[in-house]
C-alpha cells in the first residue's frame, strides 16, 4: 500500500473516530489531547473531576436530546475561585464543538479584551495546537473556522469583546438545525444587556445550543448572579472551591485564608467560588447559613428529637414543590417537584414520606396546600395547614411568617445543621430581606418583592420555615407506625 493510500486510510478512521464523539465531549478531549505525554507530561488522567463533570452533562443532555428532541438550550454557570483551570475547559468546549459537528457556529466573550487575548484565546490557541485533528481547522487571533473555503464562513467560532453599543455579534448567533456554542468568561462583569440579547440565539429550533459561563463571583447582582437566583431553573449551577482542584495554588490559597478568613468576602469570591454576602437588610446571615452548612452531626445528636415534616407548595408556574424534613438539628430536603396541581398524587407521596419516616406531625404552607391537606384527610391523616400571613404568637414579630423564619434563624445559630451540597436551599436562606418598620416587630419582604429583585421564590427555606410552626411532642411508637392507640385519654370532656 502506498504512503498516500494508507494516509488516506489514517485520515478517514480519523473523521470516523471524531465523528463518535459528536455527543460526547469528554470522550473527545480523552481521545484528543495526548495525555501524559509532551506538554501534557504532568496530566496522564486528563482533566479535573470538575471539568469532567461538566463536559460529561453536557454529553449526557446532548444524547438525551437525541431521544426526546432539542427543545431546550443547554446553560451551564460555573462560579469558582481562583486557579481551576476553566480557560482550558473553555478550550475543550469551543475545539470539541468545531470538531464533531460540520457548520457549528459560537461566539467567546469575557469581560474586557485583554482577557479575552491574553487569557482565553491564548488558552485555546494552545490546545489547538495540541489537538490530533488541528489540521482542519484555520486559528487566527481572532476566530478558528474551517479550512474549506465553502464553510470558512459557517462553520467558525469568533472571540469577540463585547460592547453595550454593539451588540449584533450577539443578536445575529443563529445556525437553525446545527449546533449553537457560546461561551462567556468572567460572566458577572458582562452586561446584562449582552445576556439578554444573546437569548436571542435560544430561539432556534432543532438546534443544539450549548451557553456556558464561567466567573468569580464577584458580584451580588446582574444575570450572573441570578443564574443561581431568579433563573436557577434554567441553569445547571456549579460553585468550585478551588481547593477542591488538582491544579490550583494550594499554598497561595491557604494563605488568603489566614490573611482573610474562612468567611470572609474575600476568601468567599478568591477562594471557595461564592457571591459576596448581601444587604444589610439580610435577615439571615451568610454567616450563619455558612456555619450551617459545614456542621456534620452525629445521629445521637439529633435521632431523640421529633420527626417534622413539612411541604411547601410551588407558588407560581415555575416554582417547585418541596417537602423537607427536620429531627431536632438536622434538615434536609426530601422530595423536589415540578408544580402540580394533582391534590392527591402530592398527597399520596407525602402520605408515604409520613409511613416511611414515622413523622410525629406534617406542617403544610396553607396558601396553596389546602386540597394536599383535604386529600390527606380522605386517607385518614390530620396533617396541620399554616397560614404564613396568620397571627403570630410571638409579639416581636409581625405575623405567622416571621415567626417562623425567626425560629429558622434562632435555630441556624444554635447548632443547625443543613445538607452541605444544596445550593438552592443555601440562596433560599440568605435571600429575603426585613421591612422596617415604626413598632420595630420583624417583617419579611413578600414573595412577590422578592421576585421583583430577581429572586424566586425561597420554597426551601419555607420548608425548613415551617418546621417551626407550633411545638411537636414524639409520638408513642405504635402511633408513628400508623395504628392507633387503643389508650384511653385521661381527660374526658364528658365525664360526669
Amino acid at each position: 500500500m502506498s504512503s498516500h493510500n494508507q494516509e488516506q486510510q489514517l485520515e478517514q478512521q480519523l473523521v470516523e473516530d471524531i465523528a463518535s464523539f459528536t455527543h460526547d465531549p469528554l470522550g473527545f478531549v480523552l481521545y484528543a489531547f495526548d495525555w501524559g505525554h509532551g506538554e501534557l507530561t504532568k496530566f496522564p488522567d486528563g482533566p479535573d473531576t470538575w471539568s469532567r463533570e461538566v463536559l460529561d452533562e453536557i454529553g449526557q443532555k446532548l444524547r438525551a436530546g437525541v431521544i426526546t428532541g432539542l427543545s431546550e438550550a443547554i446553560q451551564i454557570a460555573v462560579a469558582s475561585g481562583h486557579g481551576i483551570g476553566k480557560s482550558a475547559l473553555v478550550s475543550w468546549l469551543v475545539i470539541w464543538a468545531m470538531s464533531t459537528r460540520e457548520d457549528t457556529k459560537g461566539v467567546v466573550t469575557a469581560n474586557t479584551d485583554n482577557q479575552l487575548r491574553t487569557k482565553i484565546w491564548a488558552e485555546v490557541s494552545k490546545w489547538y495546537r495540541l489537538c490530533i485533528c488541528k489540521h482542519w481547522f484555520k486559528f487566527t487571533a481572532t476566530s478558528i473556522y474551517s479550512t474549506d473555503p465553502e464553510h470558512e464562513k459557517s462553520w467558525r467560532i469568533d472571540m469577540i469583546p463585547w460592547s453595550i453599543s454593539n451588540t449584533e455579534a450577539f443578536a445575529g448567533l443563529h445556525n437553525q438545525g446545527n449546533r449553537i456554542l457560546i461561551v462567556f468568561d468572567e460572566a458577572s462583569a458582562i452586561d446584562d444587556k449582552i445576556w439578554e440579547v444573546a437569548e436571542g440565539a435560544l430561539t432556534d429550533e432543532d438546534t443544539e445550543i450549548i451557553w456556558v459561563a464561567f466567573g468569580n463571583p464577584t458580584q451580588n447582582v446582574g444575570r450572573f448572579r441570578e443564574c443561581f437566583r431568579r433563573f436557577r431553573h434554567r441553569w445547571s449551577c456549579r460553585q468550585i472551591d478551588s481547593r477542591t482542584v488538582r491544579i490550583a495554588n494550594k499554598a497561595q490559597l491557604d494563605k488568603f485564608v489566614a490573611d482573610y478568613g474562612e468567611d470572609s468576602d474575600f476568601v468567599k469570591v478568591r477562594v471557595r467560588g461564592m457571591f459576596p454576602s448581601a444587604s444589610a437588610k439580610q435577615f439571615i446571615s451568610t454567616e450563619d447559613v455558612d456555619a450551617a452548612q459545614k456542621r456534620v452531626l452525629r445521629e445521637e445528636q439529633f435521632n431523640f428529637a421529633p420527626i417534622i415534616l413539612t411541604c411547601d407548595p410551588a407558588w407560581e408556574g415555575d416554582d417547585m414543590l418541596e417537602i423537607g424534613l427536620r429531627q431536632g438539628l438536622n434538615f434536609r430536603i426530601l422530595r423536589t417537584i415540578a408544580k402540580n396541581d394533582n391534590d392527591m398524587q402530592i398527597a399520596s407521596i407525602l402520605a408515604n414520606l409520613e409511613d416511611q419516616h414515622q413523622a410525629d406531625a406534617v406542617f403544610i404552607d396553607n396558601g396553596y396546600g389546602t386540597g394536599i391537606i383535604s386529600a390527606g384527610r380522605t386517607m385518614g391523616r390530620t396533617w396541620i395547614g399554616v397560614w404564613f400571613a396568620g397571627a403570630s404568637g410571638d409579639p416581636g414579630c409581625l405575623n405567622k411568617r416571621a415567626e417562623m423564619w425567626k425560629g429558622a434563624r434562632d435555630w441556624l445559630k444554635d447548632g443547625g445543621a443543613i445538607d452541605p451540597n444544596d445550593q438552592v436551599l443555601y440562596q433560599d436562606l440568605i435571600g429575603p430581606e426585613t421591612v422596617p418598620r415604626p413598632d420595630g416587630k420583624i417583617q419579611l419582604e413578600s414573595k412577590k418583592d422578592m421576585k421583583a429583585r430577581g429572586l424566586p421564590s425561597p420554597g426551601r427555606g419555607d420548608c425548613l420555615a415551617l418546621s417551626f410552626a407550633f411545638p411537636v411532642s414524639k409520638k408513642p411508637l405504635l402511633q408513628r407506625m400508623g395504628i392507633p392507640s387503643t389508650k384511653k385519654n385521661d381527660y374526658d370532656p364528658f365525664a360526669t
